[in-house]
Formats: C-alpha cells, sequence, structure tokens
C-alpha cells in the first residue's frame, strides 16, 4: 500500500515531523512492505517553518528579533527562491509570554522578519499566523516597518487606547512591490463579539473585566485606520496581527493550503492509497480549517480514506465522518495518558503498528 501521512504537531509532546516519523516507524513494524510518504503539516501557527523547511528545503535565514516584552528573541526566515516564509510565533508566540501580559505583548518583531525577508529580496512574504500571545492589533509589526501614531504602537493593545492619528506611509513605502500573505484559517473580524479579544484573549491570560478595555483599543485603532477591513474576515487572527498585515495590502489565504500547495500535497493525495493525520485532540475544534480537516477534504477530493490518529479523540462518530474522516484512534485509549505524555514517539508508534493491522492487513 501507499500511505500518506501527515499529521500535524500534537501540541507540547511532538512535533509534525517528530509526529509522521513516529507514525511511520509503528507503521513499518506491522507492514514494512508498504510505500510511506511522510508530509508533516501545518496551518500557519507554530511549526510552520519547520514543516516547509522539511518539505520544500531553502535557506534557513537566522535573525534575533522584538520579542513580545521587548526582550531579544531568536527567530529564523526560510527563503526558497524569491519567496520567504514568516512564522509569527516565533517572535511574538504563547511560547514567548507564557499566556499572560498579553496587553503589553507586541508583534514588533514579526514587523522585523517582515523587513529582513525584503531585505534578503524577498519579494513575496507570508507570514504564518497563529499560536499567537500578543493581542496589538498588529500595532508594533506596523510601528517596526516605520508606521508613527500619537500613542506609541511598539507597547501592546492596552497603549493604544485614545489613539487618534497614525501615519502608515513609510510602512508602505518599505513593502511597495512585495506581495504580502497573511496564512490563517482564522475567520473572525478584528474587534466585537466574534473579534480578537473577545474570542482569544482569555485564552492568552487576559483577564475577563479587561477584555471591553482591550477591545475598546483596538476600536479606536481601526477607527484612525481602517474600519471596514477592520470587519474582514481573518482581521482577527493572531491577536489582531492579520489586521496589521491586511492594512498593508497582505492577501489572506488559508494556512493550510499555503502549506498543502507549496508541497504539492493533492498530487501526494491522488497518489496514495490511504491517507493517515493526526494531531493532539481530535475535538470540534478541529472543524475550523485544522490539519485533519484539511487533510480529509483532500483525501475526499482524490476518493481515498483518511484516518486520525490523535492524542485523544473527543469528538462522535457522526461529526467525524461529516468532516469526511473513515475512523480516528486515541493514543490515550490504547496506552494511558501517563505514557502518552512520557514518551510520547513511542506510544504513537504503537498506535501506528496497531491500526495498520486493519488498514494494512
Amino acid at each position: 500500500m501507499r500511505i500518506l501521512v501527515a499529521p500535524d504537531k500534537y501540541a507540547g509532546t511532538l512535533t509534525a515531523t517528530q509526529a509522521a516519523a513516529a507514525i511511520a516507524d509503528g507503521w513499518r513494524r506491522r507492514a514494512p512492505g508498504d510505500h510511506l510518504d511522510l508530509a508533516p503539516m501545518a496551518d500557519g501557527g507554530p511549526g510552520f517553518l519547520d514543516v516547509l523547511h522539511a518539505s520544500l528545503g531553502g535557506d534557513l535565514l537566522a535573525a534575533t528579533v522584538t520579542g513580545p516584552f521587548g526582550e531579544p528573541v531568536p527567530a529564523a526566515i526560510l527563503l526558497v527562491g524569491r519567496t520567504a516564509y514568516v512564522e509569527s510565533a516565533l517572535a511574538c508566540g504563547l511560547a514567548l509570554t507564557g499566556r499572560a501580559g498579553a496587553e503589553r505583548a507586541t508583534t514588533y518583531g514579526v514587523g522585523e522578519l517582515v523587513l529582513a525577508a525584503t531585505q534578503a529580496g524577498a519579494e513575496e512574504v507570508v507570514v504564518g499566523l497563529g499560536g499567537s500571545g500578543s493581542n496589538d492589533g498588529g500595532a508594533g509589526l506596523l510601528a517596526a516597518l516605520g508606521a508613527t501614531g500619537d500613542r506609541p504602537l511598539d507597547q501592546g493593545g492596552a497603549a493604544l487606547a485614545g489613539i487618534s492619528s497614525a501615519d502608515l506611509g513609510r510602512a508602505r513605502e518599505r513593502l511597495a512591490g512585495v506581495r504580502l500573505i497573511a496564512a490563517s484559517d482564522v475567520d473572525n473580524p478584528l474587534t466585537g463579539l466574534f473579534g480578537a479579544t473577545k474570542v482569544f484573549g482569555p485564552q492568552k491570560g487576559l483577564a475577563e473585566q479587561d477584555l471591553p478595555r482591550l477591545d475598546g483599543a483596538l476600536q479606536d485603532l481601526a477607527a484612525v485606520t481602517d474600519r471596514h477591513l477592520a470587519a474582514a474576515k481573518g482581521a482577527g487572527a493572531a491577536g489582531g496581527l492579520g489586521f496589521g498585515l491586511m492594512l498593508l495590502g497582505a492577501e489572506r489565504l488559508p494556512g493550510f493550503d499555503v502549506v498543502a500547495d507549496a508541497v504539492g500535497l493533492r498530487d501526494r493525495a491522488r497518489a496514495a492509497d490511504l491517507v493517515v493525520t493526526g494531531e493532539g485532540a481530535f475535538d470540534f475544534s478541529s472543524r475550523g480549517g485544522k490539519v485533519p480537516a484539511g487533510m480529509a477534504q483532500l483525501a475526499a477530493e482524490a476518493v481515498r480514506p483518511c484516518i486520525v490518529l490523535a492524542g485523544a479523540v473527543v469528538i462522535g462518530a457522526r461529526e467525524m465522518r461529516t468532516l469526511g474522516v473513515e475512523s480516528a484512534y486515541s493514543l490515550v485509549d490504547l496506552v494511558g495518558e501517563e505514557r502518552a505524555f512520557a514518551d510520547p514517539a513511542g506510544a504513537l508508534a504503537d498506535l501506528a503498528e496497531r491500526v495498520a493491522r486493519t488498514w494494512s492487513p
């Protein structure tokens, strides 16, 4: 059999590349004659660069940029020909904020990465959005590229309250002639009930009582830049970083599709007999543009079955079939939670070996 192995990361335990290798190891124990095509995946969040570099090659350019609280942090840019890929989580991710201080966190470092990409000769810059610990509407990114305002743009979302003027001219000049893409599967607008602050703020450590004030600060930013754009789908991605990129002319594309197209995943699915994907928790959020849902759709287009190997499966059979998934298998159910976290690669390999008995008899 020809098996396409295309998992996402298993958050907190395995990267997508490690997960794909573990699944392949276990599968080969049971079916050594099968041909395994490993295609670790990402949807724009953490792991975006690693996945693309593993599939596309290219040059990883090291950079030191401003972290979410002004400290220097190591980051990188992936340059493939004239296209540069930037992972925003490297500069303002939850791993850097510790899920606290989102009202002060800046996206300034993301702007520095975009600028560095253009200085390296990129004519197209793809910014992967996801896993951010910031909530500044992309103001920090704009500041790094030369934008100014009558409130500081580089000190987080709370500092934007009361802003009454902003000049984006210099930032737009610096990106003239550069195609900018915001890769994200988040549809939320910048502000309001379904905006960046209200929906994602609590996940970043923002207190419930502070949400209206911080959402108001982003409304102030929208009022002096572009209210209409603030309502666009994806403007609320990565704490509003999507909005900042859109102000500079970025086109928003689904993160899964960006990666899938870059690595030729549709052709690889058609060449397979079975598609195997996975993630840490296969749950209701998996429907919202996550890797398993995207892989199931690709498999359906190729008329191939798709199965999921997940850390935990908390979705019913009906919902699973609606997504196009034939079967889903739980790591925790097989080996228990303790071993799943203590030895995630070994446990995932054991699960893959057991699943191969059914799908590659």
